[in-house]
Order: C-alpha cells, then sequence, then structure tokens
C-alpha cells in the first residue's frame, strides 16, 4: 500500500488529506484497526523514533504517550514501587511485563496531559501492557506488533474503533526529509544524532560524578527533547520523564511549566494524596482532575462544601503550602535535559527547587560562566553536549 487516504488533515476543514510515499515504496505501516487520522500519525510516526531511539540508547523497552506532537510522558521498562504502581493506577493488576512497565511510567508522569494520548512502544505489545492501555481513554497506539490476546484486547476499544498501527521495525526513511509550508517547500538532512552515554563526557562542574542511573535519566531526558516541539525542557528521574515543558518561546517558562510537572509528579506521592477517598464509581479522569486540583492553588475547587461531597467519602484536609515545600524537600537526584542552551542562572535556580542534581545541555551561551557558577552553588554536575536538539 503505497498511500492511505484519511478522513481530513489537522482539522475538519482541510481537505483532502493522505499520507503517501513520494518514490512510489509502500508505506511501513499496517492499521490493523481503526482509522487513524492525520495528527494520530503525527504523533506516532514522533512516538516511533522516540521509543526506538530509547531502547537502543538503554536496551530497555520503552513507551511514550503522545499528546499534539509532544510527548506527555516517556519512559523505559524498570519495575515499578509499590508507590509508583499506585499513582499510576496499576496497583491491582499484579506484575507487569517490562514493557506495561514503561507505558505505566509514559502514562503516569502527566496523566492530565495524556488524557487522549496516541502511544508508542518499542517492542511488540503483549498483553500486560494492552490490559492498561485497555482501561485509558487513549486515541490508539503504534508498535511493531501484537501478541494475539494484545490485539484482541484493543481490536474491542472504543466499541471496536480503536486504532492499531503495526510499523515495520526495519524501516529506515531517506536521508533527506521535506516539509511544506505555505506552498514552499523546506528540506534538510534527518537528524540522525545518535545519544548515548559519550554524549554525556564533558562535565564542566566542579562535581564530576554522574551515577549510572542519573545516565539514563539523562538520556532519556535528550532522547525525549529531540522529539518534543522546541523551546523544551525536561526532567527525568527513575527511568522515565516526570515533567516535560514544549513549545515556549521562553527557556525560563519551559523550566518552570516542567518544574511544575515534575512537582506534581511527586506530590501525588504524599501520604496526603495517597490518602484520599474516593466516592465510589468514580471516574479515572476526575480523580486524575481532582488530584491535579488538591495539589494544586485552585484546592478549594473540590474542598468547598457542595463540592467535595462528589468527589471524596471524608473531606480532606488542605494540603499546605508548606507541608508541600516539606515534601518536595524530598525529591533529589533528579536529572534535567534542555534542547538548547540556558542562557540565564535563573533556570538553574528553578530547577533547584525541583530536586535537580544532574544537568545536560548544549552549552554556548555568552553566560556559560554564570550557569556553570550557578551549578556550583548546588553541587550538581552538569555536562555540556555542545548539540542543539530543536525540533519543529
Amino acid at each position: 500500500m503505497n498511500e492511505l487516504e484519511l478522513k481530513y488533515g489537522c482539522n475538519p476543514n482541510q481537505k483532502p488529506s493522505r499520507i503517501y510515499m513520494e518514490n512510489g515504496a509502500d508505506l511501513p505501516i499496517k492499521v490493523l484497526n481503526g482509522k487513524p487520522g492525520y495528527i494520530n500519525f503525527l504523533d506516532a510516526f514522533n512516538g516511533w523514533q522516540l521509543v526506538r531511539e530509547l531502547k537502543a540508547a538503554t536496551g530497555l523497552p520503552a513507551a511514550t504517550s503522545f499528546k499534539h506532537v509532544s510527548p506527555a510522558g516517556a519512559a523505559v521498562g524498570l519495575p515499578l514501587t509499590e508507590t509508583e504502581s499506585k499513582i499510576y493506577w496499576v496497583d491491582d493488576l499484579g506484575e507487569l511485563s517490562p514493557l506495561a512497565s514503561a507505558y505505566a511510567r509514559a502514562r503516569g508522569a502527566d496523566r492530565m496531559s495524556s488524557f487522549g494520548d496516541f502511544i508508542s512502544l518499542s517492542d511488540v505489545c503483549d498483553a500486560s501492557t494492552a490490559k492498561i492501555i485497555k482501561r485509558e481513554v487513549s486515541d490508539g497506539v503504534i508498535a511493531p506488533g501484537y501478541e494475539p490476546e494484545a490485539l484482541e484486547i484493543l481490536k474491542a476499544k472504543k466499541g471496536g474503533k480503536y486504532n492499531v498501527i503495526e510499523i515495520d521495525p526495519n524501516y529506515v526513511p531517506d536521508p533527506i526529509e521535506h516539509k511544506q509550508v505555505f506552498g514552499v517547500t523546506f528540506e534538510q538532512g534527518r537528524n540522525e544524532l545518535k545519544i548515548d552515554r559519550d554524549f554525556l563526557g564533558n562535565i564542566v562542574t566542579e562535581n564530576k560524578e554522574i551515577p549510572d542511573s542519573a545516565k539514563i535519566d539523562l538520556i532519556i531526558s535528550l532522547i525525549t527533547l529531540k522529539y518534543t516541539q522546541s523551546n523544551s525542557v525536561c526532567y527525568a528521574k527513575g527511568g522515565q520523564a516526570i515533567g516535560i515543558g514544549a513549545g515556549q518561546q521562553s527557556r525560563i517558562h519551559c523550566t518552570r511549566l516542567a518544574g511544575q510537572k515534575a512537582d506534581n509528579w511527586f506530590l501525588r506521592q504524599a501520604p496526603q494524596v495517597l490518602n484520599l477517598q474516593f466516592v465510589d464509581g468514580i471516574k479515572r479522569a476526575d480523580r486524575d482532575n481532582a488530584i491535579d486540583l488538591y495539589i494544586g492553588d485552585e484546592y478549594m475547587d473540590v474542598l468547598a462544601d457542595g463540592a467535595w461531597e462528589n468527589i471524596f467519602k471524608v473531606k480532606p484536609p488542605v494540603f499546605t503550602a508548606e507541608e508541600k515545600r516539606a515534601w518536595l524537600d524530598k525529591n533529589t537526584d533528579v536529572a534535567l535535559g534542555s534542547d538548547a542552551f540556558f542562557p540565564f542562572g535563573d533556570n538553574i535556580e528553578r530547577a533547584h527547587k525541583s530536586g535537580v542534581k544532574y544537568v545536560a545541555e548544549p552549552g554556548g551561551s555568552i553566560r556559560d560562566d554564570h550557569v556553570i557558577d550557578t551549578c556550583n552553588k548546588y553541587n550538581m554536575a552538569m555536562c555540556f553536549t555542545g548539540i542543539r536538539l530543536f525540533h519543529h
């Protein structure tokens, strides 16, 4: 199959729409179920590249959760702790496969943003992973294959309309890529940059120690940024992205946005949140939204009389700013990647508040010395990669 007609483009008024191979070759994908759309394929192809590179760099199964052509989460298949299983809502599923653990992490990093995601998996989708996907609101999944039981589970989702795409894992695109904007064709070499441990060798701070676990987190951060709309910043810990700031014009806004998401990820592990007693039958999305409000500044939206009764069995106490700060101070050894250089030390100051200990960025700012000095103030280890990772 050389081309596939789509219902419409980015919006319903944008017709006709299709994907096709200009060189006359067959498309590298098969649609096993559903009718994926234009944005679905943008998410699928970007996400597939991300997880394929994560798998190659770490040797671990990888998953990502995409929304609007940027990842909401990305992770490799490390085992979940008991607390992580609870905050990702998979503690009732028993032992998970490594691939299922990767998706649980990717989906769980920012559940608000992952609502209605498109999923990319580095490995053949197994039943363990499909069972997690089955219970989440999602638009579709792309993987190099599907176990029979997994495919049956996915085909039954959304009344039989769930999008399931199989991609040829051996497909290699042309080294030159093209896109059109306003009728003008742009051409560039594909970004084939290989990101691995060797990428992290130029440590410019007084602290030169970056343990292997932190190197994995920095690699996850940088590969995630490679497929995130720029400007972008990514916080990572424990084998997963925990906060991604995408598409901001100001880098400090990226750092703040991603830092707030990382803070929310950690606040969800606090006893005040783990002990929330939700009413029976509450939908998963409503539960996620309630938690997001409870740990944020608009907590009275869910704690006001007349509101909390619809969400909780017992009215929770306010999670005070002081309590939240005390809890966040326990978050340590976080890794941070940036797709371009930090122009000011204020990014490092903000990162420090979210427990960042390890940093990877291209370097090259006229204020590099200031950024390095700020890292030294907090005993952070920072490496200059020398390579920008813009993605548009």
